[in-house]
């Protein structure tokens, strides 16, 4: 594990919420609440995330969950790779119950092929950094949903203080976006 892929991790594990965002513009930013957890998946070459969100006001009803495997490449970037949950309504509310992540196993989650995030990032100083992750122009991520297909565009930035999340649902039929980052960024900070 390299320096920068224990700083990406340490970064992006916590609870967050964009509540001043929201407060700022109301008409284009839901409050809302990000958990992204540490799993004890894939541990013999990468650090692994579970995350899911909720609206502020229904935070007993969470939506979105994923997991991020984050690992360092040979090549020296690192690369986040997102999984989707088999049963959703088995993962649902995980984010804010630690107990429930220690029991997931590889086999409760699918390999999302094309949703594979490139990072990168500039040191700031000792031991701080500003990471940005994209998915490569030549990919698409997509999955599907009760029976339909969705597009999603992911990106994030991460420092110590921030958490900037440009993910987007994509109408795969024109190409703009439907829900998510369309004005800009969700700017979350850690609780």
């Amino acid at each position: 594990m390299t320096p920068e892929l224990i700083a990406l991790a340490d970064y992006m594990a916590g609870e967050f919420e964009n509540k001043a965002q929201a407060i700022a513009d109301p008409a284009w930013y839901v409050h809302l609440r990000l958990w992204q957890k540490p799993v004890p998946l894939f541990q013999e070459d990468s650090i692994t995330l579970f995350a899911e969100q909720a609206n502020a006001l229904y935070l007993d009803n969470p939506y979105r969950p994923r997991l991020m495997r984050m690992q360092a490449r040979e090549d020296g970037k690192i690369q986040v790779q997102y999984y989707i949950p088999k049963d959703l309504a088995a993962v649902r509310g995980a984010g804010a119950n630690p107990a429930r992540l220690q029991q997931f196993t590889a086999d409760d989650f699918e390999l999302l092929p094309g949703c594979l995030l490139t990072v990168t990032w500039q040191q700031l100083g000792s031991n701080s950094y500003h990471f940005k992750a994209a998915i490569p122009p030549d990919m698409k991520c997509c999955f599907t949903y009760q029976g339909n297909t969705q597009q999603v565009n992911l990106g994030f930035e991460a420092t110590a203080e921030e958490f900037l999340s440009y993910d987007k649902g994509i109408d795969m039929n024109t190409g703009a976006a439907k829900w998510g980052a369309i004005m800009g960024a969700y700017r979350f900070k850690k609780l």
